[in-house]
């Protein structure tokens, strides 16, 4: 699959408004646009608006576009070609012309954080303590986007994301806890009959806690890598995210009852879905990698592996029936609290004798390759924990982001993590049973 393909799949859509008139390459004014459709992508950092997809009447030739006549106000046109269908690649004849567009323009990022809660205490650092209530979810802003090319115009009629939309939403009612556990669902395709699939399970970080249920999804990537179709090529399985609206976590290493209640929804999907019991895997970044932790304390053997992101735990609170356990630890050395919380995690578990894999200097900036052999050198030690650090600055794209301060270096870290292919497919290696 080409990346473009990649950038276009992963899609959603938003209100755009579109100016458009006649041109000989579409054929006159019997051609005219039907509709248009605007596509989004997640990235780590959210939700962006990324391409317009307008569909013709009839097809249109590739070699007669006029690329040049394409504009779209306030933002960069990277890319204009002809497709066969909204998401698709290039082609030489289609009913779409698709507008590629720089993600990373001004007013691309739809995802919206509400800041610093106005009720919190004066002094309070953290985002609280578990089982209190909040309402921190992010929100999504509409794209909008006018496109010139003549003097028609014609609105959005329709929005798409391939992964995005694939999510249903549910609820749980845990009768042990009390809790009732909203969360979003991925389900493979094409399953066969007679076959189990694997599960991921996605928990946010405190940022998103509320009654945004598909927030999720779009606050970053960790949930959505796992569903995109090229992983899902590989690796088909089930993904749930669920959306909690009170701090399951917090810095007093305390969890709330949401941890059972996740544990049982969990269970509970297996005896309505095809779920390999064998290849549970739970991850989450800052809070959701908290919880995961303490999941694996009072679960050991549950979960057949975790993806631990920019998080900790009081390592007296490990056991030493942990040792075993099958761990991918990321952060950066500009996290102050996860980079020696994680390290004091892996000598805990050191002491009990689990294998530990560490290395300091990975770049978050790196190409697939330069991830593809850093992971090698890794995985060659055969270790059940690895634990690397990006290094210091790395996670900045910008000097404004490093001299943000406060919890940046904790966040940027989310920004990279579930980018980096290699360590999902490691997670995926592992197995509660012997292959």
């Amino acid at each position: 699959m080409s990346a473009r393909r990649e950038f276009l799949l992963s899609a959603a859509g938003a209100t755009v408004l579109l100016t458009v008139g006649g041109c000989a390459a579409f054929g006159g004014d019997d051609n005219a646009p039907q509709s248009a459709t605007a596509i989004t992508k997640i990235f780590g950092d959210g939700m962006r608006f990324v391409a317009v997809a307008v569909e013709y009447r009839r097809e249109i030739s590739a070699a007669a576009l006029n690329k040049s006549q394409y504009s779209v106000a306030g933002r960069t046109v990277e890319q204009v070609y002809v497709a066969q269908s909204a998401n698709g690649a290039p082609a030489e004849r289609g009913r779409f012309v698709v507008l590629a567009l720089n993600p990373y323009d001004d007013g691309a990022l739809l995802t919206v954080k509400k800041g610093r809660p106005a009720n919190r205490p004066a002094g309070q650092k953290g985002p609280g303590k578990a089982g209190d209530k909040s309402d921190s979810a992010p929100t999504l802003k509409a794209a909008a986007a006018e496109i010139k090319i003549g003097n028609r115009t014609v609105q959005t009629a329709s929005v798409m994301n391939e992964v995005f939309d694939r999510f249903t939403q549910r609820q749980y009612i845990d009768a042990a806890t009390g809790k009732t556990v909203h969360y979003n669902l991925f389900v493979p395709e094409n399953m066969e009959a007679g076959k189990r699939y694997p599960l991921v399970l996605f928990m946010h970080d405190a940022g998103v806690t509320g009654t945004v249920v598909k927030a999720p999804l779009y606050q970053g990537n960790g949930a959505i890598a796992w569903a995109s179709p090229d992983f899902q090529a590989h690796h088909p399985c089930f993904v749930i995210a669920p959306a909690f609206d009170e701090i399951i976590v917090d810095d007093s290493s305390t969890a709330s009852p949401y941890l059972d209640a996740t544990i049982h929804l969990i269970r509970h999907l297996q005896t309505e879905l095809p779920i390999d019991g064998n290849r549970l895997y739970t991850t989450g970044q800052s809070g959701g990698g908290m919880m995961s932790i303490v999941m694996n304390i009072k679960y050991p053997d549950f979960f057949a592996a975790s993806y631990l992101v920019a998080c900790q735990w009081d390592p007296a609170l490990l056991t030493r029936n942990m040792k075993n356990v099958k761990w991918w630890i990321t952060v950066s050395q500009d996290d102050a609290k996860a980079y020696p919380g994680e390290i004091a995690i892996t000598e805990k578990l050191a002491s009990f004798g689990a294998k530990i894999a560490r290395a300091d200097h990975w770049n978050a900036q790196w190409s697939p390759a330069e991830f593809q052999a850093a992971f090698e050198q890794i995985a060659v030690q055969n270790a059940n924990v690895n634990f690397i650090a990006f290094a210091k600055g790395t996670v900045f794209k910008t000097a404004a982001e490093s001299n943000a301060g406060g919890a940046s270096g904790h966040t940027s870290t989310w920004k990279y993590a579930y980018n980096i292919t290699p360590i999902l497919d490691w997670i995926f290696q592992q197995s509660k049973v012997a292959p």
